[in-house]
Protein backbone atom coordinates (compact mmCIF):
# COMPACT_ATOMS: atom_id res chain seq x y z
CA UNK A 1 0.00 0.00 0.00
CA UNK A 2 1.40 3.41 -0.94
CA UNK A 3 2.47 5.63 1.89
CA UNK A 4 0.41 8.84 1.58
CA UNK A 5 3.12 10.83 3.34
CA UNK A 6 5.67 9.93 0.66
CA UNK A 7 6.42 12.76 -1.86
CA UNK A 8 4.66 12.48 -5.16
CA UNK A 9 6.75 11.47 -8.15
CA UNK A 10 7.79 14.50 -10.23
CA UNK A 11 5.81 14.93 -13.42
CA UNK A 12 7.74 15.78 -16.64
CA UNK A 13 7.27 19.43 -17.71
CA UNK A 14 6.12 19.64 -21.27
CA UNK A 15 7.25 22.64 -23.41
CA UNK A 16 4.52 25.11 -24.28
CA UNK A 17 2.84 24.45 -27.53
CA UNK A 18 3.58 27.31 -29.97
CA UNK A 19 0.60 28.99 -31.51
CA UNK A 20 -0.20 27.89 -35.01
CA UNK A 21 1.62 29.89 -37.66
CA UNK A 22 -0.75 31.97 -39.66
CA UNK A 23 0.02 31.93 -43.37
CA UNK A 24 1.18 35.30 -44.69
CA UNK A 25 -1.46 37.15 -46.52
CA UNK A 26 -0.33 38.15 -49.99
CA UNK A 27 -0.07 41.89 -50.51
CA UNK A 28 -2.80 43.29 -52.68
CA UNK A 29 -1.61 44.01 -56.20
CA UNK A 30 -0.55 47.56 -56.89
CA UNK A 31 -2.81 49.22 -59.38
CA UNK A 32 -1.50 51.31 -62.24
CA UNK A 33 -2.83 54.46 -60.58
CA UNK A 34 -1.08 53.65 -57.29
CA UNK A 35 2.17 52.99 -59.16
CA UNK A 36 1.91 56.39 -60.89
CA UNK A 37 1.30 58.09 -57.54
CA UNK A 38 4.31 56.30 -56.00
CA UNK A 39 6.53 57.38 -58.90
CA UNK A 40 5.36 60.95 -58.55
CA UNK A 41 6.01 60.93 -54.78
CA UNK A 42 9.55 59.61 -55.32
CA UNK A 43 10.12 62.29 -57.92
CA UNK A 44 9.01 65.02 -55.50
CA UNK A 45 11.36 63.68 -52.83
CA UNK A 46 14.24 63.60 -55.32
CA UNK A 47 13.67 67.23 -56.26
CA UNK A 48 13.95 68.28 -52.61
CA UNK A 49 17.36 66.63 -52.23
CA UNK A 50 19.38 69.28 -54.09
CA UNK A 51 22.06 71.42 -52.49
CA UNK A 52 19.87 74.50 -52.32
CA UNK A 53 22.50 77.14 -51.34
CA UNK A 54 24.83 76.02 -54.13
CA UNK A 55 21.96 75.86 -56.61
CA UNK A 56 20.84 79.39 -55.72
CA UNK A 57 24.39 80.78 -55.91
CA UNK A 58 25.10 79.25 -59.32
CA UNK A 59 21.68 80.30 -60.58
CA UNK A 60 22.22 83.92 -59.51
CA UNK A 61 25.66 84.03 -61.16
CA UNK A 62 24.23 82.72 -64.43
CA UNK A 63 21.30 85.13 -64.20
CA UNK A 64 23.61 88.05 -63.50
CA UNK A 65 25.81 87.27 -66.50
CA UNK A 66 22.76 86.91 -68.72
CA UNK A 67 21.31 90.23 -67.57
CA UNK A 68 24.58 92.07 -68.17
CA UNK A 69 24.76 90.60 -71.67
CA UNK A 70 21.13 91.38 -72.49
CA UNK A 71 21.08 94.94 -71.15
CA UNK A 72 24.61 96.34 -71.67
CA UNK A 73 27.19 94.07 -73.30
CA UNK A 74 25.96 91.35 -75.69
CA UNK A 75 29.50 89.96 -75.88
CA UNK A 76 29.20 88.97 -72.20
CA UNK A 77 26.20 86.77 -73.03
CA UNK A 78 28.12 85.25 -75.95
CA UNK A 79 31.06 84.44 -73.63
CA UNK A 80 28.68 82.93 -71.06
CA UNK A 81 27.07 80.74 -73.74
CA UNK A 82 30.50 79.60 -74.99
CA UNK A 83 31.53 78.64 -71.44
CA UNK A 84 28.33 76.63 -70.95
CA UNK A 85 28.75 74.95 -74.34
CA UNK A 86 32.33 73.94 -73.48
CA UNK A 87 31.05 72.39 -70.25
CA UNK A 88 28.19 70.73 -72.10
CA UNK A 89 30.25 69.04 -74.82
CA UNK A 90 32.88 67.97 -72.28
CA UNK A 91 30.47 66.29 -69.88
CA UNK A 92 28.52 64.65 -72.72
CA UNK A 93 31.73 63.25 -74.22
CA UNK A 94 32.79 61.99 -70.78
CA UNK A 95 29.41 60.31 -70.27
CA UNK A 96 29.64 58.52 -73.62
CA UNK A 97 33.28 57.56 -72.98
CA UNK A 98 32.17 55.64 -69.87
CA UNK A 99 30.51 53.19 -72.25
CA UNK A 100 33.91 52.41 -73.76
CA UNK A 101 33.65 54.68 -76.81
CA UNK A 102 36.50 57.14 -77.33
CA UNK A 103 35.15 60.61 -78.16
CA UNK A 104 37.91 63.18 -78.88
CA UNK A 105 37.44 66.47 -77.06
CA UNK A 106 39.41 68.90 -79.24
CA UNK A 107 37.00 68.96 -82.24
CA UNK A 108 34.09 69.37 -79.85
CA UNK A 109 35.77 72.29 -78.07
CA UNK A 110 36.55 73.90 -81.41
CA UNK A 111 32.91 73.64 -82.46
CA UNK A 112 31.66 74.91 -79.10
CA UNK A 113 33.66 78.09 -79.68
CA UNK A 114 33.32 78.50 -83.46
CA UNK A 115 29.55 78.05 -83.77
CA UNK A 116 28.38 80.68 -81.26
CA UNK A 117 31.06 83.09 -82.48
CA UNK A 118 29.94 82.51 -86.07
CA UNK A 119 26.30 83.06 -85.10
CA UNK A 120 27.25 86.23 -83.21
CA UNK A 121 29.30 87.68 -86.07
CA UNK A 122 27.48 86.46 -89.18
CA UNK A 123 24.10 85.01 -88.22
CA UNK A 124 22.70 81.63 -89.22
CA UNK A 125 24.75 81.45 -92.44
CA UNK A 126 28.01 81.67 -90.49
CA UNK A 127 26.62 79.23 -87.92
CA UNK A 128 25.99 76.61 -90.62
CA UNK A 129 29.49 77.13 -92.05
CA UNK A 130 30.96 76.65 -88.57
CA UNK A 131 28.92 73.46 -88.20
CA UNK A 132 30.28 72.06 -91.48
CA UNK A 133 33.83 73.00 -90.49
CA UNK A 134 33.41 71.28 -87.12
CA UNK A 135 32.08 68.09 -88.70
CA UNK A 136 35.00 68.09 -91.15
CA UNK A 137 37.41 68.48 -88.23
CA UNK A 138 35.76 65.52 -86.50
CA UNK A 139 36.34 63.34 -89.56
CA UNK A 140 39.95 64.46 -90.02
CA UNK A 141 40.71 63.98 -86.33
CA UNK A 142 39.32 60.44 -86.35
CA UNK A 143 41.51 59.54 -89.35
CA UNK A 144 44.70 61.17 -88.06
CA UNK A 145 44.37 59.77 -84.54
CA UNK A 146 43.45 56.31 -85.88
CA UNK A 147 40.73 55.92 -83.27
CA UNK A 148 39.36 52.49 -82.40
CA UNK A 149 35.73 52.07 -83.46
CA UNK A 150 36.24 55.04 -85.76
CA UNK A 151 32.75 55.03 -87.24
CA UNK A 152 31.00 54.94 -83.87
CA UNK A 153 33.28 57.68 -82.54
CA UNK A 154 32.53 59.96 -85.50
CA UNK A 155 28.78 59.39 -85.12
CA UNK A 156 28.90 60.11 -81.39
CA UNK A 157 30.92 63.28 -81.98
CA UNK A 158 28.54 64.45 -84.71
CA UNK A 159 25.59 63.87 -82.39
CA UNK A 160 27.19 65.96 -79.63
CA UNK A 161 28.05 68.75 -82.09
CA UNK A 162 24.47 68.93 -83.39
CA UNK A 163 22.75 68.50 -80.04
CA UNK A 164 24.76 70.94 -77.92
CA UNK A 165 26.54 73.81 -79.70
CA UNK A 166 24.62 73.94 -82.99
CA UNK A 167 21.06 74.13 -81.62
CA UNK A 168 21.93 76.37 -78.69
CA UNK A 169 23.83 78.81 -80.91
CA UNK A 170 20.50 79.88 -82.39
CA UNK A 171 20.08 81.93 -79.23
CA UNK A 172 23.22 83.89 -80.20
CA UNK A 173 21.96 84.22 -83.77
CA UNK A 174 18.73 85.64 -82.38
CA UNK A 175 20.75 88.09 -80.27
CA UNK A 176 22.22 89.58 -83.46
CA UNK A 177 18.81 90.55 -84.84
CA UNK A 178 17.21 93.95 -84.43
CA UNK A 179 15.81 94.02 -80.88
CA UNK A 180 17.58 90.68 -80.48
CA UNK A 181 18.32 91.26 -76.80
CA UNK A 182 14.61 91.68 -76.12
CA UNK A 183 13.77 88.58 -78.17
CA UNK A 184 16.27 86.50 -76.20
CA UNK A 185 14.92 87.97 -72.96
CA UNK A 186 11.37 86.93 -73.94
CA UNK A 187 12.56 83.42 -74.82
CA UNK A 188 14.39 83.04 -71.50
CA UNK A 189 11.37 84.32 -69.57
CA UNK A 190 9.17 81.71 -71.23
CA UNK A 191 11.67 78.90 -70.61
CA UNK A 192 12.04 79.94 -66.97
CA UNK A 193 8.25 80.18 -66.63
CA UNK A 194 7.92 76.72 -68.14
CA UNK A 195 10.34 75.24 -65.60
CA UNK A 196 9.12 77.27 -62.61
CA UNK A 197 5.37 76.83 -63.02
CA UNK A 198 5.86 73.20 -64.00
CA UNK A 199 7.96 72.56 -60.89
CA UNK A 200 5.56 74.31 -58.49
CA UNK A 201 2.42 72.67 -59.84
CA UNK A 202 4.08 69.29 -60.38
CA UNK A 203 5.64 69.20 -56.90
CA UNK A 204 2.35 70.22 -55.27
CA UNK A 205 -0.23 68.30 -57.28
CA UNK A 206 1.64 65.97 -59.64
CA UNK A 207 0.18 62.45 -59.57
CA UNK A 208 0.12 61.34 -63.19
CA UNK A 209 3.56 61.00 -64.85
CA UNK A 210 3.68 61.80 -68.53
CA UNK A 211 6.30 59.15 -69.34
CA UNK A 212 7.31 57.18 -66.22
CA UNK A 213 9.90 55.09 -68.05
CA UNK A 214 11.65 58.15 -69.46
CA UNK A 215 11.20 60.98 -66.97
CA UNK A 216 9.09 60.18 -63.87
CA UNK A 217 9.51 63.76 -62.64
CA UNK A 218 7.34 65.08 -65.47
CA UNK A 219 3.64 64.94 -64.62
CA UNK A 220 0.60 65.98 -66.58
CA UNK A 221 -0.31 68.38 -63.80
CA UNK A 222 3.13 69.99 -64.03
CA UNK A 223 2.78 70.17 -67.81
CA UNK A 224 -0.50 72.04 -67.41
CA UNK A 225 1.25 74.46 -65.07
CA UNK A 226 4.03 74.93 -67.62
CA UNK A 227 1.54 75.70 -70.38
CA UNK A 228 -0.35 78.19 -68.23
CA UNK A 229 2.74 80.01 -66.98
CA UNK A 230 4.64 80.10 -70.27
CA UNK A 231 1.65 81.28 -72.33
CA UNK A 232 0.72 84.02 -69.84
CA UNK A 233 4.28 85.27 -69.49
CA UNK A 234 4.94 85.01 -73.22
CA UNK A 235 1.78 86.88 -74.13
CA UNK A 236 2.63 89.74 -71.78
CA UNK A 237 6.38 89.88 -72.48
CA UNK A 238 6.22 89.79 -76.29
CA UNK A 239 3.51 92.45 -76.37
CA UNK A 240 5.16 94.78 -73.83
CA UNK A 241 8.79 94.39 -74.91
CA UNK A 242 8.42 93.98 -78.67
CA UNK A 243 4.98 95.47 -79.36
CA UNK A 244 3.92 92.35 -81.26
CA UNK A 245 0.30 91.14 -81.31
CA UNK A 246 -0.70 89.18 -78.22
CA UNK A 247 -1.19 85.97 -80.17
CA UNK A 248 2.50 85.90 -81.16
CA UNK A 249 3.48 85.61 -77.50
CA UNK A 250 0.79 83.01 -76.88
CA UNK A 251 1.96 80.95 -79.84
CA UNK A 252 5.60 81.21 -78.80
CA UNK A 253 4.72 80.35 -75.20
CA UNK A 254 2.90 77.20 -76.30
CA UNK A 255 5.73 76.18 -78.66
CA UNK A 256 8.27 76.87 -75.91
CA UNK A 257 6.53 74.41 -73.60
CA UNK A 258 6.49 71.77 -76.34
CA UNK A 259 10.15 72.30 -77.27
CA UNK A 260 11.37 72.56 -73.66
CA UNK A 261 9.51 69.36 -72.72
CA UNK A 262 10.96 67.60 -75.77
CA UNK A 263 14.44 68.77 -74.73
CA UNK A 264 13.94 67.44 -71.22
CA UNK A 265 12.71 64.08 -72.51
CA UNK A 266 15.62 63.88 -74.96
CA UNK A 267 18.17 64.40 -72.20
CA UNK A 268 16.36 61.95 -69.93
CA UNK A 269 16.47 59.25 -72.62
CA UNK A 270 20.19 59.86 -73.12
CA UNK A 271 20.85 59.62 -69.38
CA UNK A 272 18.84 56.42 -69.08
CA UNK A 273 20.68 54.94 -72.05
CA UNK A 274 24.00 55.81 -70.37
CA UNK A 275 22.71 54.79 -66.90
CA UNK A 276 23.32 58.25 -65.40
CA UNK A 277 21.43 60.35 -62.86
CA UNK A 278 22.98 63.65 -64.00
CA UNK A 279 24.97 64.46 -67.11
CA UNK A 280 27.74 65.86 -64.90
CA UNK A 281 28.56 67.72 -61.71
CA UNK A 282 30.22 70.87 -63.06
CA UNK A 283 27.43 73.18 -61.84
CA UNK A 284 27.05 72.65 -58.05
CA UNK A 285 23.45 72.17 -57.02
CA UNK A 286 22.32 71.78 -60.63
CA UNK A 287 24.22 68.72 -61.84
CA UNK A 288 25.77 69.21 -65.24
CA UNK A 289 25.53 72.02 -67.74
CA UNK A 290 23.15 70.03 -69.93
CA UNK A 291 20.87 69.47 -66.95
CA UNK A 292 20.29 73.25 -67.06
CA UNK A 293 20.41 73.72 -70.83
CA UNK A 294 18.14 70.84 -71.84
CA UNK A 295 15.05 73.08 -72.01
CA UNK A 296 16.88 75.54 -74.27
CA UNK A 297 18.19 73.00 -76.80
CA UNK A 298 15.04 73.04 -78.93
CA UNK A 299 13.55 76.28 -77.59
CA UNK A 300 16.32 78.45 -79.08
CA UNK A 301 15.78 77.44 -82.75
CA UNK A 302 11.99 77.49 -82.26
CA UNK A 303 12.14 81.08 -80.97
CA UNK A 304 14.44 82.08 -83.83
CA UNK A 305 12.03 80.66 -86.43
CA UNK A 306 8.92 82.23 -84.86
CA UNK A 307 10.50 85.68 -84.69
CA UNK A 308 11.74 85.26 -88.28
CA UNK A 309 8.22 84.71 -89.64
CA UNK A 310 7.33 87.44 -92.17
CA UNK A 311 4.05 88.35 -90.49
CA UNK A 312 5.54 88.74 -86.99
Amino acid sequence: MTDPSAPAASQPVLPPVPPPVQPEQPEPPVTRRQRREQDAARARQAKAGRNLPAAVTVGLLLLGGALVGLIWLPVVLAILVIALLLLGVTETAQAISRRGLDVPRVPLWAGAVAMPLGAFAGGVEALVLALLGTLLLVLVWAVVEDLPARGESVMASAFIVLWVPFLLSFAIALLGQEQGNLMVACMLLMVVSNDTFGYIVGASFGKHPMAPKISPKKSWEGFAGSVTGSVLVGTAAVHLFLDHPWWVGSLLGLLTVASATAGDFAESMIKRELNLKDMGSMLPGHGGAMDRLDSLVFSAPVAYMVFALPFV
